[in-house]
């Protein structure tokens, strides 16, 4: 059976929060903002177990590679999430109307903008070395992953921000979900007990 983490709920509900999510900051949207990013902190990260999950028992180099690229993804962008999103949200609701946005709210994006872009390229990595993976092992069964690439472009590109942004997690959700539906032995590799007894008796 396949992992339960190699889901596609993750991403689609990504993509349906990115259908809310403000394309500006100000004091008018600064609660949608943050409450928005409040949600994400449980979800962002999610979307890397997923794809990990689709080497789940595999111990060979690219799955590592795999592994390690959605560790990064989802430890920088939830930092993303946290510095811009939650912080740079809370503050400016707390400022209120008609106050022009400090410095110290530009601060905040001058640093979480970067570590977000080190977030979505390992994103990028991860699917990138993911789809070459399955397409050389699967070929045309693991044609579904390619649709893993223009969505972490676009996350890369767009964030979550409408049109855009929800069209790459909507292709991140639709892809993991393709993968295990079409043929779940591609993300599926397990010991058999009889190897594991043999392989650590006597």
């Amino acid at each position: 059976m396949p992992s339960a983490c190699s889901s596609p709920l993750p991403a689609l509900s990504l993509a349906v929060a990115g259908l809310f999510h403000p394309h500006s900051l100000g004091a008018d949207t600064a609660q949608r903002w943050f409450g928005l990013h409040v949600a994400g902190l449980l979800v962002f990260p999610l979307v890397g177990v997923a794809l990990a999950a689709l080497v789940r028992g595999r111990r060979d180099p690219v799955a590592w590679v795999v592994r390690l690229a959605a560790y990064v993804y989802a430890t920088f962008y939830t930092a993303l999430d946290v510095v811009s999103g939650m912080a740079a949200g809370y503050v400016t609701r707390e400022l209120g109307p008609g106050v022009p946005r400090p410095d110290e709210v530009r601060l905040l994006f001058r640093i979480g903008t970067p570590i977000g872009e080190v977030g979505s390229w390992a994103l990028l990595v991860c699917v990138v070395v993911l789809v070459v993976d399955l397409l050389v092992r699967h070929r045309v069964t693991a044609l579904p992953a390619l649709l893993l690439v223009p969505g972490a472009w676009l996350v890369h590109t767009d964030h979550i921000f409408s049109p855009l942004g929800v069209a790459g997690m909507a292709l991140i959700g639709v892809g993991c979900g393709a993968l295990v539906a079409a043929r779940p032995e591609l993300v599926a590799v397990q010991v058999q007990p009889s190897a594991y007894v043999a392989r650590h008796s006597g």
